[in-house]
């Protein structure tokens, strides 16, 4: 018997890259806490290192909520994250090690890191991006759109929303459904040649 190929179909790929846009305006349509929580149960099976997870997600609905963050961003982005139904700010902790023995539990991984100021950072802002883009993946395998960005000043939006230091900000995600009648033009991608090498 044959082995089964585990493969998306090709709609699933268009609904995944090919055909998904980043985008700036939104349909005045909800999207549930229950969607929500459907959406990080997938994000956080995505691989990180020694499975550390240092991604923390603040997911913001209401108005008010949304209102402490427009005043971090740059003037460009203030309309796109006010009218869009659900800001994620993308964060990391500083402090992720402290769960390893629930996430980890086949070493003493804490040990690698304690102490160890400049591997703690690099760790958190490499993995936390990974488990940005997949929220960004997560989130469009569930009907939803992105509009990832930064463009904001991020001592402000710590200062707001993280003031005890111990999650910083990485970016921010706007997700909703958004218009297609407001996308650009596909911005075109750099070739296999241009952008890669297979030794």
């Amino acid at each position: 018997m044959a082995e089964e190929v585990r493969k998306i179909d090709d709609h699933g790929l268009d609904i995944l890259f090919r055909s998904a846009r980043t985008f700036y305006k939104w349909q005045d349509k909800p999207v549930s806490d229950e969607l929500i929580h459907e959406l990080y149960e997938l994000m956080k099976f995505g691989p990180t290192s020694a499975n550390g997870s240092p991604a923390r997600i603040v997911f913001l609905k209401s108005d008010e909520a949304k209102a402490r963050l427009l005043p971090a961003l740059s003037p460009l982005n203030v309309e796109k994250s006010r009218t869009t139904v659900v800001v994620a700010i993308v964060a990391y902790d500083l402090e992720f090690y402290e769960h390893f023995h629930k996430l980890f539990p086949h070493a003493d991984a804490k040990s690698w890191y304690v102490g160890n100021e400049a591997l703690i950072l690099e760790t958190a802002l490499r993995n936390s991006s990974l488990q940005g883009a997949y929220l960004i993946m997560a989130a469009r395998s569930l009907g939803l759109d992105c509009g990832p960005m930064s463009g904001f000043d991020s001592n402000k939006l710590n200062e707001e929303f993280f003031p005890d230091g111990k999650w910083k900000v990485n970016f921010i995600i706007n997700i909703g459904y958004g218009d297609p009648t407001t996308t650009f033009p596909r911005g075109p991608r750099l070739d296999f040649n241009e952008a890669c090498r297979l030794l």
